[in-house]
């Protein structure tokens, strides 16, 4: 779509490029392709379930890494997300024409009250404000005080705050937010020899000072109690990654006499990931988080992606050096390949085909790429993508994590593919993103910028359709070489509402 004198202007007045807005717009105009898939990625096809021989064998890789202390470790937190979402429930219970629990959802949550590690602060607040406590305020059938308290600003503000900041475990008198949960965590499995913990959050600009205050808090403690130092850094998604927003007929969306600009999603986070100054990141969600005496598991798991990333990032490397200095013999580009094939599960029917030249300089393209390896759960009907194997632009397949909006539900076969999928993406990286001479590699050229898709928002009750961003853990690290490994369900244990935190996994 061609943009017209007005909206150039405008354009160009918000600081954006009037070519990536071009292409933004005909993003709209075109939609999106859907990814042609293979099949569901399992165990034994795809995904790895290390024997316990095995697990001790690289949880010892990684031990060593930290001792060794070469490697600059981060452990990467995207936390914007606000907390509103969490209290849908709550605030359809404001608004309904009754004012004493009716669903199951508000008895469980009145029910259970005093189990919830704000509880503390909740009924402070509702002293303050309204001279009594919960329990006097429940007694009284005044439970919508108690929620406006919970929520609004004149208590605790939890219906505005994002869910780092929010009181999630209990600890004796006190308690934990996830922002805490992550610190003790960072201590557990990515301390460096000199007991050094590099910890960095991806906030909105608007919640930074509240972060920043609770860390530089809370620190002190923590470094005493893990005997370790820390180190935490904040950044926010990038203005220049914002997209246009469009109304109904794909034309630019007009907030006022602006053109209205959306943020693009966590896609935009590959910005901020490009940002660091690491050789191996960790990257899981701000409210994937237990208590401390429910972490051995995590710690476990953590330690074995890590040890397997580190073992085949070197095999990898190796190799590339090896093509570096000059073709090797037939039978070792053969072999090459079977590890590209067989253990970083990237395929290529022509491959085999090449003559020498070909094949070296196919390896060398595709070994000396960012790597991750990522956690999958067992598909227990939790929302969220999944592994799968998917054909790339250039005729290869190899591993991918993909959302339902990737995949054509209307063709019978991908739409039974998806449904049957045995794993699911927890979120739970580790990524290796310098290259074998220890360069950084510039990661948004790994892009895969047809993975991004449309969606339906509204502002002001005017409809309005958004562009996200290929997502970080989707098309953002399509190009990257790939491992998926089986770990335990007890490693995922998001918090989505706020009853939630009445499962055991979030009681201390």
């Amino acid at each position: 779509m061609k943009i017209d004198e007005k909206n150039r202007k405008l354009i160009e007045a918000a600081g954006k490029s009037v070519e990536k807005i071009e292409e933004e717009l005909n993003c709209f105009e075109q939609g999106f392709p859907f990814l042609k898939l293979e099949c569901a990625a399992s165990v034994g096809n795809g995904i790895m379930r290390p024997a316990d021989s095995e697990v001790k064998n690289y949880i010892k890789i990684w031990d060593a890494c930290l001792d060794e202390g070469k490697s600059t470790i981060v452990k990467f937190v995207p936390a914007s997300g606000a907390a509103s979402r969490m209290f849908k429930n709550l605030y359809e219970f404001l608004k309904a024409d009754y004012s004493v629990p009716v669903t199951d959802f508000e008895k469980e949550f009145f029910g259970s009250i005093g189990d919830f590690a704000f509880y503390a602060l909740l009924d402070g607040a509702c002293a303050e404000k309204h001279g009594k406590g919960i329990r006097q305020l429940m007694d009284e059938g005044n439970y919508k005080a108690v929620v406006e308290m919970l929520l609004g600003e004149n208590g605790l503000n939890y219906g505005a705050l994002p869910k780092g900041l929010l009181a999630f475990h209990k600890y004796g008198k006190s308690f934990r937010t996830p922002l805490e949960e992550h610190l003790a965590e960072g201590a557990m499995y990515a301390a460096d020899k000199n007991g050094n913990v590099n910890v960095h959050f991806t906030v909105s600009g608007e919640h930074r000072a509240l972060f920043k205050s609770l860390a530089e808090k809370v620190l002190p403690a923590y470094e005493k109690e893990y005997k370790v130092k820390y180190a935490i850094s904040f950044s926010e998604q990038k203005p220049a990654t914002d997209t246009i927003a469009v109304d109904e007929d794909n034309r630019p969306f007009m907030d006022g006499d602006k053109i209205l600009f959306r943020p693009g999603g966590h896609g935009a986070l590959i910005e901020n990931l490009n940002d660091m100054n690491a050789d191996i990141v960790f990257i899981k969600n701000i409210d994937n988080v237990v208590p401390d005496s429910l972490k051995g598991d995590t710690v476990v798991y953590k330690k074995l992606i890590a040890g397997i990333l580190v073992d085949f990032k070197r095999k990898a490397d190796d190799c590339v050096r090896e093509l570096e200095d000059g073709c090797p013999a037939r039978s070792r580009l053969e072999e090459m390949l079977a590890f590209l094939e067989k253990d970083l599960c990237c395929k290529s029917s022509e491959a085999k085909g090449l003559d020498d030249a070909g094949l070296r300089d196919y390896l060398m393209r595709k070994l000396n790429r960012p790597m991750r390896v990522c956690g999958m759960v067992k598909n227990v009907g939790e929302p969220g993508g999944g592994p799968f194997f998917a054909y790339n632009p250039d005729g290869t397949v190899s591993l991918q994590i993909l959302e339902s909006s990737q995949i054509d539900m209307n063709d019978p076969e991908k739409c039974r593919m998806f449904k049957e999928g045995t794993h699911f993406n927890p979120v739970d990286l580790v990524c290796a993103i310098r290259d074998y001479k220890g360069n950084k590699f510039d990661l948004p050229e790994y892009v895969d910028k047809n993975t991004g898709f449309i969606s339906s928002k509204s502002k002001d009750g005017r409809k309005l359709k958004a562009l996200e961003l290929p997502g970080l853990w989707n098309g953002a690290m399509s190009d990257w070489n790939t491992v998926f490994v089986e770990v335990p369900l007890s490693t995922f244990n998001p918090v989505k509402t706020v009853n939630d935190l009445l499962r055991p996994q979030h009681q201390n």
